[in-house]
């Protein structure tokens, strides 16, 4: 049974619709993404699972419970980061812990998470007065003081600065190391991409593919370019035999520069006929696709944050 089944949820407010009949689940252990840009519905999908709001109609199960009926028993299982989360400014990080330990049947020791999450040393400093990687830490100590079996981690990394965003990603990856089954909200193509095992793309209320991140871009048909030097006396013929190649829709050369663009795996198919040719290149650069070409061939539009 999936840790998360969700069937044909749908959600309106005042006539509009939010969330068009969406349908997935996630197993344990996973840490699956739920990508898309603001204002698509993921926040919304998160919050009924979490049992915060109510679908209008459709099921969720969580654990094999109801999260409106089965509420209390519910979240003794699960850890919730909300999008926006804030403390009092003069809670103190082990007083924040201690509060939250409190609200759970068999919490975590919290003394222990202060350890694993590097604020030890922060135990005695006011809430204002952490950094932003500081706050995120503590954030993700406070969704895992009870224990949980499913974490919910929304737009976890807004508003922090790349090496703080590239910390907070070993933190997720902890989370999963744990055994706790994570459930990711992000806007942030790269974040997804490096963390998430399956991920569900969102536009306009509705999920429009579901799958690895990697098989994600490998579907897409957008067109890419590869880029290499050539030696200055190379034969024109080459170029005309790279034209020639399944894919490819333009070469271009400029001096000993030629960029070739194309669709599908073309790249392989050139650098097969240059080593066939024997012919040498340098500063090769294959430009990859991305979750961004992916998130534009099933939308039909551009990713707006």
């Amino acid at each position: 049974m999936p840790v998360i089944d969700v069937t044909e949820v749908t959600k309106r407010y005042a006539g509009r619709t939010v969330l068009d009949g969406i349908t997935f689940s996630v197993e344990e252990g996973e840490i699956f993404g739920i990508l898309g840009p603001n204002g698509t519905g993921k926040t919304t999908t998160v919050e009924i699972i979490e049992g915060l709001r109510a679908a209008d109609s459709g099921s969720v199960r969580v654990l094999g419970l109801d999260p409106i009926t089965d509420g209390r028993r519910l979240k003794e299982f699960i850890g919730v980061q909300l999008q926006h989360t804030d403390l009092p400014d003069n809670l103190k990080v082990w007083e924040a812990l201690d509060l939250y330990a409190s609200f759970y049947e068999d919490p975590r020791d919290w003394r222990e998470l202060l350890v694993e999450w590097g604020l030890d040393d922060l135990r005695n400093v006011r809430f204002a007065k952490l950094s932003g990687g500081q706050k995120q830490r503590l954030i993700i100590a406070l969704a895992l003081v009870g224990n949980p079996r499913v974490a919910f981690l929304d737009e976890l990394t807004t508003g922090l600065d790349p090496q703080a965003r590239r910390a907070t990603w070993e933190l997720i990856k902890q989370i999963r190391a744990t055994g706790v089954t994570v459930v990711l909200v992000s806007h942030f193509m790269d974040e997804v991409e490096e963390l998430c095992d399956r991920v569900a793309v969102f536009s306009q209320g509705r999920i429009v593919a579901i799958d690895t991140p990697a098989e994600l871009i490998n579907g897409v048909d957008a067109e890419h370019s590869m880029r290499f030097s050539l030696a200055s006396d190379a034969a024109e013929e080459i170029l005309d035999l790279i034209r020639r190649v399944p894919g490819v829709a333009s070469v271009q050369r400029n001096g000993a520069v030629v960029t070739v663009s194309g669709r599908s795996d073309f790249a392989t198919a050139v650098t097969s006929v240059l080593a066939r040719e024997h012919v040498v290149v340098t500063d090769l650069r294959i430009d990859k696709r991305t979750l961004d070409d992916a998130f534009v061939a099933l939308t039909g539009r551009e990713f707006d944050v």
